[in-house]
């Protein structure tokens, strides 16, 4: 070997560690530094920190089979110590800089579909569940299985199907649009407003709102959600104080007594495994599940594999160091959420802005699960916050979500058909599980019709049986005699 290549392979191999905690997360040797994954770990929880207004929002506005709201207050402690603990393990176990929270899309799942067949401890024993078989799947090896069965453009037409109806919920929330009463004799389903005009300084704050967080993303501002999400509250603070409006909805804009309190940890464990089966039919429980585990698993693998390859963090064969052990994390993280009742928690995309500010591993996850501690503390300010401010966020992560729609051939029918369907039938059914299942029987019906039925796996076959029977629910139950 020569002087020169010496000298080459000394300049390019890592530092050697500091102390201890440098070698256990190898920071050194990732080419970090504690600055680093300092600055990344307050990057990734400002940038994901709206989940703590978010997710209370969300399912407390939902009502479950018996007309039971769930608790505001509580469900910001469940978030944030969710959020905290399983953010921590995941930096310590996984040594990612990969944060996890409650998941959008999934508590909508949960809140606007699960809920209202059953109780609120019934649908979060789905929840946990629900993560129970998905660390079954990864203990087993199924994972790849599983993840073969389904063609990528279904994939990304369900996360973009998510992501519409995620958008409509903010519209619908913050009285943007509203359903036309059937009284009104007019076959237009929604409307423009609550009369057909926008009226009131609620919806101007969701206007606003909007138009600020569409110029923060454009401007690609870090934690442009969360800016808006702060600036609009405030803006409808003030404006509550001159004109004290009593239409702003489930919450109302006025600063709290208090900014500090005791978290209240009144929802914690409050989940029932096998409820759900005395409240609705057992396929349709079966197929419950199966939305949640395909909503969750994919999206987690697909977020996984992105932030490790942001973080050149992939090696040579593009493997995402301690696979296992950061799917078996996230996994224990659905099961926790579902046990806290703040939902299923997953990884999140947004650890990327800890990753561009130089998050290399799970150190950081230390600092932005400590803010997630410190946020228990401060339920007053984050309970403030009215539907027209945080709604804006629900309409801009429907746009994140909508741009994967780039990815799918339209020009190719039999994938382009069932991916439209999927992204169709969510928001128009207001169901996701419906869009799902119309876009796996779609794709399985012109698979069937061009001869190619011997390239659908049998796990899609099963999954379409599963389908054919939801839809069919009815009918079947009149043949068999059941009602």
């Amino acid at each position: 070997m020569s002087e020169t290549q010496k000298v080459t392979d000394r300049s390019s191999a890592p530092p050697p560690a500091v102390n201890s905690v440098d070698r256990f997360f190898k920071i050194s040797e990732r080419g970090s530094t504690f600055g680093r994954e300092i600055r990344g770990g307050f990057a990734t929880f400002f940038t994901m920190a709206y989940i703590l207004v978010l997710n209370p929002i969300i399912l407390g506005s939902a009502k479950d089979k018996f007309g039971h709201q769930l608790d505001t207050v509580q469900l910001t402690t469940a978030t944030a110590l969710v959020a905290a603990v399983m953010t921590i393990v995941m930096g310590v176990g996984g040594n990612l800089p990969l944060a996890l929270a409650a998941g959008l899309g999934l508590n909508a799942v949960v809140a606007f579909q699960i809920a209202p067949l059953m109780s609120w401890d019934d649908a979060m024993g789905l929840i946990v569940v629900e993560g129970l078989l998905i660390c079954v799947l990864v203990v087993t090896g199924l994972r790849e299985a599983v993840m073969h069965a389904i063609p990528q453009p279904l994939k990304q037409a369900i996360s973009v199907g998510i992501g519409l109806f995620i958008a409509f919920i903010g519209f619908v929330d913050a009285g943007f649009v509203s359903r036309i009463p059937d009284a009104a004799g007019t076959t237009v389903p929604v409307q423009l407003g609550g009369t057909g005009t926008l009226a009131g300084w609620p919806i101007l704050v969701f206007c606003l709102g909007v138009l600020l967080t569409i110029g923060l993303l454009a401007r690609k501002v870090k934690g442009a959600i969360l800016i808006s999400i702060v600036t609009m509250t405030v803006v409808a603070i003030v404006i509550n104080s001159i004109a004290d409006i009593k239409s702003w909805g489930l919450t109302t804009p006025a600063w709290p007594d208090k900014v500090v309190d005791a978290p209240d940890f009144g929802l914690i464990g409050h989940f029932s495994l096998f409820g759900a089966f005395s409240e609705t039919s057992a396929i349709t429980v079966v197929l419950l599940i199966f939305t949640l585990i395909l909503s969750d698993f994919f999206d987690t693998m697909g977020t996984v594999v992105g932030i490790s390859a942001e973080a050149g963090l992939l090696d040579e064969k593009g493997q995402v160091p301690n696979l296992g052990r950061v799917l078996l994390i996230d996994g224990a993280a659905a099961v926790a959420g579902g046990a806290s009742s703040a939902s299923s928690a997953t990884s999140y995309i947004e650890s990327a802005a800890g990753v561009g500010e130089g998050s290399r591993t799970g150190f950081s996850n230390l600092v932005t699960g400590g803010l997630f501690a410190l946020a228990l503390f401060l339920t007053p300010l984050l309970t403030i916050v009215p539907l027209q401010a945080a709604a804006p966020a629900l309409v801009a992560v429907g746009f994140l979500m909508m741009t994967q729609v780039k990815s799918i051939d339209w020009d190719k029918y039999e994938i382009a058909i069932p991916a439209f369907l999927t992204i169709a039938v969510m928001p128009f059914t207001y169901s996701i599980t419906n869009g799902i299942g119309a876009g796996f029987l779609a794709y399985v019906v012109i698979k069937s019709v061009l001869g190619k039925a011997k390239d659908v796996h049998w796990l899609l076959w099963g999954a379409s049986a599963l389908f054919l029977v939801y839809f069919g629910i009815d009918p079947i139950e009149q043949i068999l005699g059941v009602k």
